[in-house]
């Protein structure tokens, strides 16, 4: 560790969120400049960027300020739950920075998700180094410089280029804790490195999330948030939806629901996407329908639209694909068991949105394995900073934002303290020993009232004994 990272960590946690405080200040007051300074080759306009960086970026900073202290604020276990044979011993959970962290940020949100790492990581005393995704740097510069105007010691913060072989260098030259947002491909490579050093990490990776459509489900409401799903950041968004299940859907609702949504695609902006996204695309595409899908929308278009695939099924590879590309597939599924199987069948679990009657909705969500379940909203509600956010299978693991995030950012560190001065528990065991630890188990984790009080009897009877012997 730095000598700068080690008085960082001995700073008060009061005093480092005043930087950050600080640093709120400023971007609020800055918010064209931090605009301006994210990539033009995103699908949004400087009111997107507001919505989808700067509010829930401000919001996670004003979280921390309110909340950092409490939750890294050491934990002393008293004397509820202490084993009677330890009753001398105080012990204390502290939670300690991990020293130097690694951001690996993602192109697709190049402030926001990176952003809330880094403060994170500041606020629980640690060190950063921030490499962009790409077309990430110049954002990245500007936070760490606006960090530095609003008080943050020099060396607390870098940033990288922009390269793979940044992040590689990075942990060849030792870093404590690794934060990765981006494709699984990318992030399996990344663990392939970490397993040299046993470095731990958290992987917010892929998605190819779910809209559940209940038979109770408004259909106005879903064919919005599918719209805003695609939408959105031209659809390169982790969470993006990517297949509807279609649960007990009668023929009339359905055809309903796909000429709706036609028709809303049609009047969605064709947005341009890199040319790898558009060739895994056409692959997907060509794929799904060779195996029977219909494909609603024009895959060759220069400023491609929503494209809506019907008739997909799951063994479709577009099905259990991470894109980042506006493409959406209907898969009817009958009931319950139908939702779980079909969920089963996919690599990735970062969230499902379920849209229905909510009690339904909440019966079905007990039973998913997925990191997040959004009952009849898309994507938004993830914006709350007090909430953790992380994936399972190959959507990742470990979590950022919320307590649960902070806390990711620290390492645990446990006080034990014998507030006595015996030593007997030093001594060489006998055979007199053995009664007193069979009292003792009976005594304290017996299952009848009656063998509780027959153990105490002999643990103290043994007690007695031995401590006579001490005496003489």
């Amino acid at each position: 560790m730095s000598e700068t990272q080690t008085t960082w960590a001995a700073t008060p946690v009061v005093e480092r969120l005043k930087v950050i405080k600080a640093t709120r200040h400023a971007i609020a007051e800055r918010t064209d400049q931090f605009c301006t300074a994210v990539t033009s080759n995103l699908a949004r306009n400087h009111a997107d960027t507001l919505a989808a960086e700067l509010l829930p970026l401000l919001a996670a900073a004003r979280f921390l300020e309110r909340q950092a202290a409490k939750i890294l604020r050491a934990r002393h276990l008293g004397r509820r739950g202490l084993p009677l044979w330890l009753g001398s011993i105080h012990s204390e959970v502290h939670r300690v920075p991990f020293g130097k962290i690694l951001v690996i940020a993602p192109s697709n949100y190049p402030l926001y998700l990176p952003g809330v790492q880094v403060l994170q990581a500041l606020a629980a005393g640690n060190s950063v180094i921030w490499k962009p995704g790409i077309g990430g740097a110049p954002i990245a510069q500007l936070f760490a410089y606006t960090m530095k105007e609003a008080g943050l010691p020099e060396n607390l913060l870098r940033v990288t280029d922009e390269s793979v072989d940044a992040a590689k260098n990075e942990i060849v030259e030792g870093v404590d804790k690794v934060f990765f947002t981006g494709s699984t491909n990318t992030g399996r490579a990344l663990l392939h490195q970490l397993a040299e050093t046993l470095t731990p990490c958290v992987i917010e990776s892929s998605g190819c999330d779910a809209v559940v459509v209940l038979p109770s489900a408004n259909l106005s409401q879903v064919i919005k948030a599918l719209t805003f799903g695609m939408r959105l950041n031209g659809s390169a968004t982790c969470m993006a939806p990517r297949r509807i299940l279609l649960v007990n859907l009668e023929e009339k609702r359905r055809a309903l629901l796909v000429s709706q949504l036609q028709q809303a695609f049609l009047d969605t902006p064709g947005i341009t996407i890199p040319l790898n996204a558009r060739q895994q695309l056409t692959a997907l595409v060509e794929e799904a329908k060779a195996l029977g899908g219909k494909v609603l929308g024009e895959l060759h278009a220069e400023r491609l639209q929503p494209i809506l695939i019907v008739g997909a099924n799951p063994s479709m590879e577009i099905a259990n694909a991470d894109i980042f590309a506006p493409v959406l597939m209907l898969l009817p599924v009958e009931g319950e068991g139908g939702v779980l199987a079909v969920q089963e069948s996919c690599r990735f679990a970062l969230t499902v949105s379920i849209f229905g009657d909510e009690r339904e909705a909440r019966a079905l969500a007990s039973k998913m394995i997925v990191g997040t379940v959004l009952i009849n909203d898309l994507i938004v509600p993830t914006a709350d900073p007090r909430i953790p956010f992380g994936g399972r299978r190959q959507s990742g693991f470990g979590v950022t934002q919320g307590a649960e995030g902070l806390l990711e950012m620290t390492a645990i560190k446990t006080l034990a303290v014998r507030k006595s001065a015996n030593n007997s528990h030093y001594e060489p065991t006998t055979e007199m020993h053995q009664s007193l630890f069979t009292g003792t188990i009976r005594a304290a984790y017996g299952g009848k009232w009656r063998d509780r009080l027959h153990g105490l009897r002999q643990a103290l009877a043994t007690a007695r004994k031995l401590k006579g012997q001490g005496d003489h």
